[in-house]
């Protein structure tokens, strides 16, 4: 299993970014995709998921900013975030339970004030 995101990176407050999370090594059509984020002292916490079938959950604190989809076809699932927040600031994450736990590396996500 690999998955690889990309698409961090320094924005103001109120911008955007697009985080991809390019997957392999599993059949990606067939399980939940997740984005999960750990700021620096805190612990990781779930942002969003979405099914094999395209059924999404957010947190509370991301709902009708952030929105995520997947393109099985190219085995990728992204995360679109809007109305950027400094409290969004960390490291994103790319998560798929597969028996265990599996992340990718992350990307950093700075949101300036």
């Amino acid at each position: 299993v690999q998955l690889v995101e990309s698409g961090g990176g320094l924005v103001q407050a109120g911008g955007s970014l697009r985080l991809s999370c390019a997957a392999s090594g599993f059949t990606f059509s067939g399980y939940t995709m997740s984005w999960v984020r750990q700021a620096p002292g805190k612990e990781r916490e779930f942002v969003a998921h979405i099914t094999g079938a395209g059924n999404t959950n957010y947190a509370d604190y991301v709902k009708g900013r952030f929105t995520i989809s997947r393109d099985n076809a190219k085995n990728t699932v992204y995360l679109q975030m809007n109305m950027l927040k400094p409290e969004d600031t960390a490291v994103y994450y790319c998560r798929v339970i597969i028996i265990g736990m599996y992340l990718g590396q992350g990307t950093q996500v700075t949101v300036s004030s």
